[in-house]
């Protein structure tokens, strides 16, 4: 059974910076991309960032270009977006998500598992 677990969420103050992993079980892991999606209150859901099976190739959207990193660590079935210079626009819940694939996808409507996501705040 597919798993992904959030954690890392939290208040921030603006400027500030948080660490998000997300812990993966039930599949092997080093054959999926993996993804960050948020969605903020009364908006739908947004495509984060998004790092292929191998770890070789990153994605970004745009409004975080340059402020988020995603990494992934597949000896712990983990991956990790840094955030840094977290602007109030920044708050939402932050999901885990996995396209049935190895590279990623355009779309959020590809990813095929989720987590439960965890609150990122960003306010002074």
């Amino acid at each position: 059974q597919v798993q992904l677990v959030e954690s890392g969420g939290g208040l921030v103050q603006p400027g500030g910076s948080l660490r998000l992993s997300c812990a993966a079980s039930g599949f092997n892991f080093e054959y999926f991309a993996i993804g960050w999606v948020r969605q903020a209150p009364g908006k739908e859901r947004e495509g984060v960032s998004c790092i292929t099976s191998s770890g070789a190739h990153t994605r970004y959207a745009d409004s975080v270009k340059g402020r988020f990193i995603i990494s992934r660590d597949n000896g712990k079935k983990t991956v990790y977006l840094e955030m840094n210079e977290l602007k109030p626009e920044d708050t939402a819940v932050y999901y885990c998500a996995a396209p049935d694939s190895p590279v990623c996808w355009e779309r959020v409507s590809d990813y095929d598992y989720w987590g439960q996501g965890t609150q990122v705040t960003v306010s002074s």
